[in-house]
């Protein structure tokens, strides 16, 4: 029950017994008593906040109050209250609770009933607090799952921001690693034939520099497939494209070949972006880690599936401790259903990733 409701409670309340006092057949002065108490317990309730069964013991002292004021008149208005405190409890308690307080209180007129058999009035204050009582529960049942529903979609609508801020870091990792390794590649080949070749030097530095630039603008193109949409963003690499990612590795000197089984077109797009940056981020850490080993990719698209592998014959060397490659490679797998493995295989390193068509 909310602050504002548990603050006009009482007042409805006061209100209520006000007019039963007023058509009491009562002394005036055991109409006010029972009055009084009802409005006391009843302010003192929403004071402290009560709930369960002390607001359930609270609400029947405040009834008997009103039993008092309304004594053997089912004609009295102020029978009215007590379908406010069933209300009460159905909302502040739980339900247990709530249908047993509703049920004395038909017990209540159920007696009133027996001892004044020639009022048929009875009969409508006990439905009245039977439909009151399951009315409000079932209204706060729908209160609680409309807050839990809120609260999912607040956690969905968290869950869905730092999914996106991984895929962004993942990436912007794949596009960046592999940028910067094979530019370093580069870089290092025209330091070494800066005086002896410097036409290789030159045509070295010329390569890392086309590299960075078409780095940069698969950063951009990611960016604005975030920002605008497929529609609005320049196309992203696919499984087409690994015969030139591989190209640009053995320009960088690295000993990469590529054997391709099956038509890489066929692939949708998603599985096809997930080929290619697999790919790209198995191809960066065989450079990195096993620099000068020669390394083996061969893509497989036969059927319903589409197996990767990756195979480097130098030992793997050091890991990193993040980790953070082989577990955006298992990422990658698994968003399209698909799974990946890496390992050693003989004397060097395997990473193989099988994807659904």
């Amino acid at each position: 029950m909310d602050e504002a409701a548990r603050r006009a409670a009482p007042l409805v309340v006061a209100v209520l017994v006000v007019i039963g006092a007023i058509l009491s057949s009562q002394r005036p002065a055991v109409a006010l008593a029972g009055a009084t108490v009802a409005v006391l317990v009843t302010v003192a309730l929403a004071v402290r906040a009560a709930s369960g069964w002390t607001l359930a013991l609270g609400l029947s002292v405040a009834a008997a109050g009103v039993a008092v004021v309304c004594h053997d008149h089912p004609a009295n208005l102020g029978w009215f209250t007590i379908c406010v405190l069933v209300g009460w409890c159905a909302f502040a308690a739980p339900a247990a609770i709530a249908l047993t307080f509703g049920g004395v209180l038909m017990l209540g007129f159920v007696g009133q009933w027996l001892v004044y058999s020639d009022e048929s009035g009875w009969g409508a204050w006990i439905a009245g607090t039977a439909f009151t009582t399951v009315a409000c529960i079932f209204a706060r049942r729908q209160r609680v799952l409309l807050d839990q529903l809120r609260e999912a979609q607040a956690g969905l609508a968290d869950r869905t921001r730092a999914e996106e801020r991984n895929r962004i870091a993942a990436e912007m990792h794949d596009v960046i690693g592999h940028a910067l390794t094979v530019s370093l590649l580069h870089v290092s080949s025209a330091r070494l034939a800066m005086d002896e070749e410097p036409a290789e030097a030159r045509a070295s530095l010329e390569e890392a520099e086309r590299l960075a630039r078409r780095s940069l603008e698969e950063v951009r193109a990611s960016v604005g497939l975030m920002r605008s949409g497929p529609a609005d963003a320049a196309p992203l690499p696919g499984a087409g494209d690994l015969p030139e990612l591989v190209e640009s590795y053995r320009r960088a000197g690295a000993p990469v070949s590529l054997r391709v089984v099956g038509d890489p077109g066929a692939l949708h797009a998603t599985a096809s972006l997930a080929t290619y940056r697999i790919a790209q981020e198995a191809l960066t850490n065989a450079v990195r880690h096993a620099p000068g080993a020669r390394t083996e990719v061969e893509l497989r698209v036969e059927g319903d599936a589409t197996r990767l592998t990756v195979d480097s014959d130098g030992p793997p060397g050091r890991r990193t401790p993040d980790g953070v490659g082989l577990a955006s490679m298992r990422e990658r797998a698994e968003a399209v259903g698909g799974r990946l493995a890496a390992g050693p295989a003989g004397t060097g390193w395997r990473v193989e990733a099988v994807l659904p068509g």
